[in-house]
């Protein structure tokens, strides 16, 4: 063995030994804990890969399930030293204004691995940093999508019937109009099951997703061309946007569908809507990518094979806030809507084993494992990386490749698009939202009208706002949208 060779063997060895050192000397003695929601969706992953790991690394993991309910606080209270400290977190990128002072930065070893450029930039570039740095890595894409019943659409008496009501054919909806038009005709219709119809099933309950579903339909009226980072606030002064013209209709189109969703959809998340499309109760459904999965799986789901996908709609009128007027958008400007944005894994500045705990990570959002996940339904993982679009053949174990190229396609398509807009971001993200559905609660209950409702919660904005420091929340503000610092 000549000189070049062995030093080169050794310094493999050095390489390798380095690694093993990153997660422990002695891999035994120690344990990482994981904090994760309690559900299915990232929790059952988190068990499942964090069992591989143990196994792999000779450690323990012992997860620990949070209700989603408690899992802010709980967890904040382990990174302000109040509670145990965890080694790894996985949070929703909206708390990473409160979250982002008390984590570490990826090492570089970390943000050097070759699966760090499979993900897709609008995650790595934008939700995984904090004032332009990276603190967390991206483990699930979330953005709202929407899903139709193309047996439905392509019943020719249905297609007459609509044509003739609405005067333009049936597809699936490039604006809201469209959508509540979609959502109307269907409404009472029978279904191929001999069960009347309704036309739309989405989310209404207080703390269940509620407010995801109606920010969604004010990304398209309250990002105007050429207008960066105001669907929120506006970015120079941080006075809140929430009950703008562009709101304000954006909420009375989210209220006014709640007529052609079913009878006890005001207590409806997320999971609620799903199921409801997936029995076949209803012709349209807003959700993350959670749905596709879920309804093409036979076992589950009573349409199986019949279920179409679309981009998130559009508007017709976008209002500016620059100009203070409305803005035609003749054709319909659709504003894919990122809707909170996927979950992230981090690392606290506590954490008692931070080499380890990145290494966890890694293996948890591996690109053999992530693939994985995001053909299987209840994992709560959908697509993020771009080998994740690449893998059509993967994908034909779950959909039909016509079903498949489709759905992948959606979420692609709304992850390129430069209209796409990111969630609200900001310390006190639960604080801003939670004003926000109290007044919601009421609106959809009858008690108030909708402007009066959104001005109540740009009052409340105000108040946070202040509470946390105007000058503050705007550098912030300003840098999760992606806007240069004044």
């Amino acid at each position: 063995m000549g000189r070049h060779t062995t030093v080169f063997l050794l310094w493999i060895a050095l390489l390798v030994g380095g690694l093993e050192a990153r997660v422990g000397e002695a891999a035994e003695s120690f344990t990482l804990r994981v904090a994760v929601q309690d559900a299915s969706a990232i929790g059952r992953p988190a068990e499942v890969h964090g069992a591989t790991w143990a196994a792999k690394r000779q450690a323990g993991v012992d997860v620990k399930r949070i209700p989603f309910g408690a899992l802010y606080e709980s967890v904040l209270a382990s990174l302000k030293g109040e509670a145990p400290p965890f080694d790894v977190i996985f949070y929703a990128p909206a708390w990473a204004g409160d979250f982002a002072p008390y984590l570490r930065e990826l090492p570089p070893w970390v943000a050097e691995d070759e699966s760090f450029d499979d993900i897709h930039p609008i995650f790595r570039d934008r939700l995984m940093k904090w004032n332009d740095h990276w603190v967390s890595i991206t483990v699930d894409g979330d953005l709202f999508s929407g899903y139709y019943r193309r047996d439905l659409f392509e019943d020719p008496v249905s297609r007459a019937g609509f044509l003739a009501r609405y005067g333009y054919d049936l597809l699936p909806p490039a604006t809201w109009d469209q959508y509540r038009d979609i959502a109307e005709f269907f409404t009472g219709r029978p279904g191929p099951d001999g069960r009347p119809l309704f036309g739309a099933a989405e989310a209404f309950a207080r703390g269940k997703q509620q407010f995801w579903t109606a920010f969604a339909r004010a990304a398209a009226y309250t990002n105007a061309p050429g207008v960066s980072g105001a669907q929120f606030f506006d970015p120079d002064t941080m006075v809140p946007q929430v009950n703008n013209p562009g709101w304000v209709r954006a909420i009375e189109d989210y209220v006014a569908v709640l007529a052609f969703c079913p009878p006890e959809a005001r207590s409806f998340g997320i999971v609620e809507s799903r199921q409801a499309f997936i029995d076949g109760q209803a012709a349209l459904t807003l959700d993350w990518g959670d749905t596709g999965p879920a309804a093409e799986d036979p076992a589950r789901s009573k349409v199986a094979d019949k279920v179409g996908y679309f981009v998130l709609p559009g508007a017709a009128q976008v209002w500016n806030p620059r100009l203070s007027q409305w803005i035609d958008v003749p054709r319909g400007r659709r504003v894919p809507y990122l809707a909170f944005g996927g979950w992230v894994a981090a690392v606290p500045r506590n954490a008692p084993h931070p080499e380890a705990a990145w290494d966890f990570i890694l293996w948890f959002s591996s690109v053999a494992n992530s693939l994985e996940d995001v053909l299987d339904g209840g994992t709560g993982i959908n697509p993020y990386r771009y080998s994740h679009f690449a893998e059509i053949d993967a994908w034909t174990r779950v959909f039909s490749r016509r079903a498949a190229a489709e759905y992948l396609g959606v979420i692609k398509t709304s992850l390129d698009s430069p209209n796409a807009a990111l969630d609200l971001r900001l310390p006190g993200f639960k604080e801003y939202t939670d004003a926000f559905e109290a007044q919601m609660v009421r609106v959809l209950a009858g008690e108030i009208a909708v402007k009066p409702a959104l001005d109540a919660v740009a009052l409340a904005w105000e108040g946070i706002t202040e509470r946390y420091g105007r000058a503050s929340q705007k550098a912030l503000y300003r840098a999760s949208m992606g806007l240069a610092p004044e």
